[in-house]
């Protein structure tokens, strides 16, 4: 009797591991658009090898994706804030049953969920981008819209403050900063889905320069991205 409760107990547990083992799938992308839950990864992971053979720093603006091509550029856009940040593809995750997309940890601070962990995101596959450094995010400062964004201009490097789903939200954006940053801008990026309304400041000669800029806008409170336009 004892033995045979043995046997019950042990094929229970096998068959609890086995349970364990079955991930939930995650969300289907249908015509290039994924909804789900995002999650992020940070200190614990930052210095080790990402799936594509790169390094993986977490102030880059990166992610780990179970099934898109690594180096697929995407949007992904915080549902509840309406905050987006573009992000490339360089390695598999997350090991966690239901969820879309791993973040890194820069790209989680620019679209506002490290505290929460974990949210409700749109991943959105794009074609190439230029970013190349980011900031720690913050809540944009309020302020009353006054006039319409000037066009974007040219030039070598800008600084990204904002990638916002809502052009309302943008021209606010960018009118606030115009009282400190006169060449603040908005260029739209047009999406499967819709549009995103990117709201920069530039453009800028040189690098350094740019950072410079970026160093400001961050002892503000608010996100800085350093974008290359010339980058393919």
């Amino acid at each position: 009797m004892r033995g045979g409760t043995r046997r019950w107990v042990a094929l229970w547990l096998v068959g609890a591991a086995g349970c364990a083992l079955v991930r939930a799938p995650a969300p289907p992308i249908t015509d290039g658009v994924q909804v789900g839950v995002a999650s992020w990864y940070g200190p614990g992971f930052h210095g080790n090898r990402t799936a594509n053979g790169e390094i993986y720093d977490q102030y880059e603006l990166t992610a780990a994706h179970p099934s898109l091509p690594l180096g697929t550029r995407v949007m992904v856009t915080n549902l509840e804030n309406g905050r987006a940040v573009q992000v490339r593809i360089n390695d598999r995750g997350p090991f966690v049953g239901g969820r879309a997309i791993d973040l890194s940890y820069a790209a989680a601070r620019t679209i506002g969920m490290v505290g929460p962990g974990t949210v409700r995101v749109r991943v959105e596959v794009l074609g190439s981008a230029t970013l190349v450094a980011a900031a720690p995010a913050a809540t944009p400062v309020a302020a009353p819209a006054r006039r319409p964004s000037p066009p974007p201009p040219t030039g070598s490097y800008t600084v990204e403050v904002a990638a916002l789903s809502d052009p309302d939200k943008a021209a606010h954006l960018r009118q606030v900063l115009a009282h400190r940053f006169p060449d603040a801008f908005v260029t739209p990026l047009a999406g499967t889905s819709g549009h995103y309304y990117r709201v920069r400041i530039g453009p800028y000669p040189l690098r350094t320069a740019a950072l410079e800029r970026a160093e400001r806008i961050v002892r503000l409170g608010y996100p800085a991205i350093i974008i290359d336009e010339r980058a393919p």
